[in-house]
């Protein structure tokens, strides 16, 4: 949401109804599915957790969730606005995106990845009860994300010539522009 925002995808009253949204459905869903798995026989659900033990810091776990916040929002981008797959772009697009989100859990493994700030806090209140106490994991799992997802918005201002919290910047863009239509 924030990254939308930046890109004037979205108004200040859209992201903060985005990121309250999603928060309060985290909130819901984690305890909810849990019911399910529990009722039904189903794999419980896991989510990311920062782990201090060799990360005291944080700050690999924070440049692991950076990384992989920045290369998920590329492809979204590309498969959202740059690529055109006809009348199946939405199926096309979901699955794109779900095998990579899930190429990405697996080579960035250290903090999760959450690569969404709402699923690392909210995932946390559901294991521990409560809202995280540690400093680390607003660094790993906000933090670090917002600043991914904003350096993925620069990337993509540069490269579509889209502006970057309104402002125009004074590089790019690097992609061409379409020709302009004949008149017939």
């Amino acid at each position: 949401s924030v990254t939308m925002y930046s890109l004037g995808k979205c108004d200040y009253d859209e992201m903060y109804a985005r990121i309250a949204g999603a928060m309060g459905g985290g909130l819901v869903a984690f305890p909810l599915f849990k019911v399910l798995a529990d009722n039904l026989g189903w794999t419980p659900l896991g989510g990311p957790e920062y782990n201090p033990v060799g990360d005291a810091d944080g700050s690999a776990s924070a440049m692991s969730e950076f990384v992989a916040t920045f290369l998920l929002l590329v492809l979204i981008y590309v498969v959202n606005w740059e690529l055109n797959f006809g009348k199946h772009h939405y199926w096309i697009k979901q699955t794109l995106t779900a095998i990579g989100i899930r190429f990405l859990i697996e080579v960035f493994p250290t903090a999760g990845p959450a690569m969404n700030p709402m699923l690392g806090t909210t995932w946390a209140v559901f294991v521990d009860g409560e809202f995280p106490t540690d400093h680390r994991h607003y660094l790993v799992y906000w933090v670090a994300s917002i600043l991914g997802g904003l350096a993925s918005a620069v990337a993509y201002a540069v490269y579509d010539g889209n502006t970057f919290f309104g402002i125009k910047l004074p590089f790019g863009p690097v992609k061409a522009k379409a020709p302009k239509a004949k008149k017939s």
